[in-house]
């Protein structure tokens, strides 16, 4: 697998570091919904919520009672949360469209960052075991746990991370539209590549002198 780089060099396939080898082909590319990734990454319905119920618990507290004096304590709390709210979707919004998640006949790449661009090389035969969680919407995320010893920053690749894996980070196709279609596609590619027979290269000498 390749490790976390550094991608400020121009891609000659969208989302993609360098042009896939003779033989890779391109399956399928998306990038996550924005106001899923708003909701599930960013908590911003928890936001909502939690500015609503302070506006409300204010308004009982100190409002007497009259429609205007309740809008008046109510308001400055609103207020506060739809400026949170629309920045967090805002950074959701960009983190979204400066993704791309790529998937070949022969892994998965992940171009991700909105300040720091950086890519993930992750190969078929790196994956050890793959979960897919839906929503009811059909948007869902699909996060690899990889095998071998190569180290995946969790905060460098935030949000395309499995929430929560710390010890082991699990990259992430996160809040993809259609989850459920890809994840068979993605299955689908990976047992084909697995399955396929590892070639040896000996030199022309050793086969020369076994002959």
């Amino acid at each position: 697998m390749t490790a976390p780089h550094d991608d400020f060099a121009t891609e000659p396939v969208r989302g993609l570091p360098e042009q896939p080898p003779l033989g890779e082909d391109l399956l399928w590319q998306g990038r996550p919904d924005s106001f899923a990734l708003a909701r599930d990454a960013y908590k911003i319905t928890w936001i909502a919520g939690y500015f609503l119920a302070l506006a409300v618990w204010r308004a009982t507290v100190i409002a007497d009672g009259s429609p205007a004096a309740i809008i008046a304590v109510m308001l400055p709390y609103l207020a506060i949360g739809a400026v949170a709210c629309g920045l967090l979707y805002a950074m959701a919004v960009v983190q979204a469209r400066s993704t791309v998640y790529t998937i070949t006949t022969a892994r998965v790449a992940m171009r991700i960052g909105a300040a720091l661009t950086v890519t993930l090389n992750i190969p078929f035969r790196q994956v050890g075991n793959a979960t897919v969680a839906v929503k009811r919407n059909g948007t869902g995320t699909i996060a690899l746990e990889t095998m071998g010893d190569t180290r995946i920053s969790y905060l460098v690749c935030w949000p395309h991370v499995r929430p929560w894996r710390f010890a082991k980070t699990q990259p992430a196709l996160r809040c993809i539209p259609d989850v459920g279609r890809v994840a068979k596609l993605l299955a689908d590619a990976a047992e084909t590549r697995v399955n396929q027979p590892v070639l040896a290269r000996v030199p022309v000498g050793m086969a020369l002198a076994a002959e």
